[in-house]
């Protein structure tokens, strides 16, 4: 999935130049109509999780269908039980934690699904099939997204910025399914599968409204992608997203 650019960031961008083996899928749920700008679709999940299994079958099953930029964390806070999970980074439970903060909920519950960093979904294909696309429906006109060809920058377009400003992420994540056997903890003994796992998450700066270049991270491994997310810093809100 590309963005697109404004004329506006493509005068910035010239005035800045100047100076894990893939496994079978399981079947694809299709989000109809695909929504007109990405969903972007984050589960926050543990391989020590009793319940997230099911919530990661939930995720790949939409993971391709179009408009949707679907994202894997792995958090930590389930390493207790006995299974240090292979894919958690302690800044990933950070995340869930702003989340949990900005939609004033009482718990940090795992699985969780959040939807464009605005509200939760339920993890199973058919509510998570609907929610997406109402939620697709309910998007403003966002800013415009564009990859230098070279990788190495992303520009943002104009737009009104939200209340409280918004930022730039980048999340660099693995595309595709990838299976790890949990020798301990409450999943002990079975083949946990994961899609589009995240690998690393760094904040590129702020938006505020106008056009603007941001350098992307700079070591990626082979077949790895990243997805850049405009938020809003108050609310946490995800106003456009583009994948590389």
């Amino acid at each position: 999935m590309r963005g697109w650019i404004a004329g506006g960031v493509a005068v910035a961008i010239g005035a800045l130049a100047a100076g894990g083996a893939a496994q079978p899928s399981r079947a694809r749920v299709v989000v109809s109509p695909a929504p007109a700008e990405p969903v972007v679709v984050e589960l926050f999940t543990a391989q020590g999780c009793a319940g997230c299994p099911e919530a990661n079958r939930a995720i790949e099953a939409v993971a391709d269908a179009p408009g949707v930029i679907a994202l894997t964390y792995a958090v930590d806070y389930w390493d207790y039980l006995g299974w240090t999970d292979t894919f958690a980074r302690p800044e990933f439970a950070a995340r869930q934690r702003d989340y949990r903060a900005a939609l004033k909920l009482r718990a940090l519950p795992t699985p969780q699904v959040i939807l464009d960093g605005a509200r939760q979904a339920q993890a199973r294909p058919e509510p998570l099939q609907a929610a997406i696309t109402a939620e697709g429906a309910r998007r403003a006109p966002p800013p415009q997204i564009e990859f230098r060809e070279t990788g190495d920058a992303v520009g943002v377009g104009s737009g009104r910025p939200p209340a409280g400003g918004a930022e730039v992420w980048a999340v660099v994540f693995t595309p595709g399914p990838q299976e790890v056997e949990v020798a301990r903890g409450d999943n002990r003994g079975q083949t946990v599968r994961h899609v589009n796992v995240v690998r690393r998450l760094t904040r590129l700066g702020d938006w505020t409204g106008r056009p603007a270049l941001f350098r992307l991270p700079g070591e990626r491994a082979e077949g790895e992608a990243v997805a850049v997310l405009v938020q809003a810093k108050a609310d946490r809100r995800i106003l456009t997203a583009a994948v590389e």
